[in-house]
């Protein structure tokens, strides 16, 4: 509003300067401006369109125009205010949403922002001595302390290594291994204690893998953990331990593989003993590990059905307990004896001895689900 008043002053200060013709003129001038140059009784003429605006006319055309631009100005400035007047409302009403609390007097917003300042500043001293705490660990003094804390700390998980592997040990001496829940127990030797076993199939085999698990009470220069035979021939199969080997007999007693390992009585030990007759291969494992294999062992034979299998004794006398020798008895404890028709691969061996072997079951002979009777002192154990 001020540009138009402005305006105004400087034309009247013009009209005043001028005589009374020049207003006469002024007079015309203007109404000629707004009847367009014509007098009602007049003819119309055709105006000069080329002709030169006056000074008069072109401030009027400025006036307008100024008058144009400021009208835009305002309105879009209106528009301007409006909408930050419309955000700034709608900030407010969020900002009254977070401060407000139930039950309890709203604080000024300037209160509240004050209040968080602090806190953050607070924040940053605590963040501050922190990092020069942090920063002077790396001084020599705390720096060899921190050693001499982590030389302390190493040598307790030493401590707690060492005390770990003896509980290991106990617990070996005493529990079932592999996660075993039963076993069979042989408290000492005596030619009435053994366990025959029943497969639910003829043993008729070309091949074989037979895997047990054994703890040893003692070891004299034959104890037989397992055996199977015929009335012709009692040394079909043979697994038995001696005081520096362990032995697998296939076929006839002079078809032995013999391997030099120590079996540590009062320990739980994994044996695989494997077999086939196209070759004549076989092989003894002990722990996963492979100890001693050969080939043209009992090649070409057949290990016939109708024998008898038992753990703890080997047969040979006429009928079932017959003839056992005390001498060649087992005294311990058995688990996990299972029996396959066929070669096992490395893997496999390595798995009937693992964590979990006691749920591998064999084809021929599986534990926990063949027929195993103890006889004499014999008994099942968990």
């Amino acid at each position: 509003m001020r540009l138009p008043a402005i305006l105004f002053c400087a034309l009247w200060s013009a009209v005043l300067a001028e005589n009374s013709d020049d207003y006469e003129l002024m007079y015309v001038n203007l109404d000629n401006e707004i009847d367009n140059g014509l007098h009602p009784t007049e003819d119309p003429t055709l105006c000069d369109c080329s002709q030169e605006h006056s000074d008069w006319d072109k401030l009027f055309i400025m006036l307008e125009n100024s008058q144009m631009r400021e009208s835009m100005l305002l309105q879009a400035t209106d528009d301007v205010l409006r909408g930050e007047l419309q955000r700034l409302r709608a900030e407010l009403g969020r900002l009254a949403g977070g401060l407000a609390r139930p039950c309890a007097p709203t604080a000024p917003a300037e209160v509240r922002l004050a209040r968080a300042m602090d806190e953050l500043l607070q924040a940053s001293r605590d963040a501050s001595r922190r990092l020069a705490r942090l920063e002077e660990a790396g001084t020599p003094r705390l720096q060899e302390e921190a050693g001499r804390t982590l030389g302390a700390v190493l040598e307790e998980l030493r401590r707690t290594r060492d005390d770990l592997r003896a509980v290991q040990g106990w617990a070996a001496g005493r529990w079932l291994p592999a996660g075993c829940e039963t076993a069979i127990l042989f408290p000492m030797r005596s030619k009435k204690i053994f366990a025959s076993v029943h497969p639910a199939t003829p043993v008729k085999l070309e091949a074989f893998s037979a895997c047990i698990w054994v703890k040893a009470t003692d070891v004299l220069n034959k104890t037989v953990l397992f055996s199977y035979g015929t009335k012709r021939n009692p040394y079909e199969i043979q697994l038995y331990l001696s005081y520096q080997s362990t032995v697998l007999v296939v076929g006839a007693e002079e078809n032995r593989l013999v391997a030099d390992t120590v079996i540590s009585p009062g320990t739980w030990t994994h044996l695989c003993s494997t077999w086939n007759s196209e070759q004549g291969r076989v092989a003894l494992w002990v722990n996963g590990d492979l100890v001693a294999t050969k080939v043209d062992t009992a090649t070409g034979h057949v290990v016939p059905e109708g024998g008898i299998l038992q753990i703890g004794q080997e047969k040979n006398g006429c009928c079932v307990g017959g003839g056992f020798d005390e001498t060649l008895a087992f005294s311990g404890r058995l688990t996990a004896f299972n029996i396959w028709d066929r070669v096992l691969g490395i893997e496999e061996i390595r798995k009937t001895g693992g964590a979990e072997s006691c749920h591998i079951r064999g084809n021929v002979v599986g534990w926990g689900v063949t027929e195993i009777q103890t006889h004499g002192g014999a008994q099942y154990v968990s």
